[in-house]
């Protein structure tokens, strides 16, 4: 069993932001996105390209970057190997045309896929906004294994989740103990960790790894989503509203949740 890493700045951040100026045109508020990427590949440290041009140099397994705001648009994306002469070779890992749309906030996750091999996957996070005195969490699995259940104090609150969907829901703001087990048993594969769900935030965690590098969680908060008492939330993007009138995470009815795979960008492979 490993330990729960919680993931900070990415040290290429402003690197990230600097190469971004230099391959995008130049763009009204309107016209932005709001972009973070995570290195979910075990023991493969990389170079990052977009649209040919390196973004993060030495990017980490276990490295989620910043927030990025950057013109909406399509973007090529590449992975290299660690300080390759200027993204020379056949990348790592590619996806062209990734699309970015305006007012969007999302995640592009290099993981592995259940059979082990690596991918791009971009999720669109889901800011709008959430009850009074309730936090949203998103579970998404990033990780080279089958499904899994995610459970909150000992109860399973997702069940039978596979690589990459996710499942959203709504819980009451406090700080709560989980772990992942394999679907269905009580064989734990990553945890038990403690998690603060603060009020008006949603906390993203992402199972990623593979059985011989070991299994983390990485941890993404945004925040900003405060609702008025007596207001009403805002849409949900297709997930499934969530009865803020549940006294605890423990208590959540997996009946409630939906997986929201199919609000994520569209990612074109290059199959040349």
């Amino acid at each position: 069993m490993s330990t729960l890493r919680t993931l900070g700045s990415a040290a290429g951040a402003a690197a990230v932001v600097g190469g971004l100026v230099l391959v995008a045109t130049p763009a009204t508020a309107a016209d932005t996105a709001t972009v973070s990427i995570l290195h979910g590949v075990p023991n493969t440290p990389v170079d990052v390209y977009a649209n040919g041009e390196r973004l993060i140099d030495d990017f980490q397994p276990g490295t989620l970057t910043d927030p990025l705001t950057l013109p909406a648009g399509a973007y090529d994306l590449a992975l290299f190997p660690a300080d390759a002469p200027d993204g020379s070779g056949e990348p790592l890992l590619k996806a062209d045309d990734v699309a970015v749309p305006a007012g969007a906030n999302a995640t592009v996750v290099a993981h592995l896929k259940e059979d082990g091999s690596p991918t791009l996957t971009p999720f669109v996070n889901d800011t709008s906004a959430v009850p009074a005195g309730q936090a949203r969490v998103t579970v998404r699995h990033t990780a080279a294994a089958p499904a899994v259940d995610v459970r909150a104090g000992g109860t399973p609150v997702v069940e039978g989740l596979t690589n990459p969907d996710e499942a959203t829901l709504t819980a009451p703001a406090s700080t709560i103990t989980a772990d992942v087990v394999l679907a269905g048993t009580d064989t734990v594969a990553i945890g038990p960790a403690d998690l603060t769900l603060a009020e008006g935030t949603s906390t993203i965690v992402y199972a990623w790894g593979n059985g011989e590098a070991g299994y983390d969680l990485a941890v993404q908060t945004i925040d900003g989503m405060h609702s008025m008492p007596a207001g009403v939330p805002g849409g949900s993007a297709g997930l499934a509203d969530q009865d803020s009138s549940l006294p605890a995470v423990a208590a959540l009815s997996v009946a409630g949740l939906a997986v929201a795979g199919a609000g994520a960008l569209r990612v074109a492979r290059n199959r040349g």
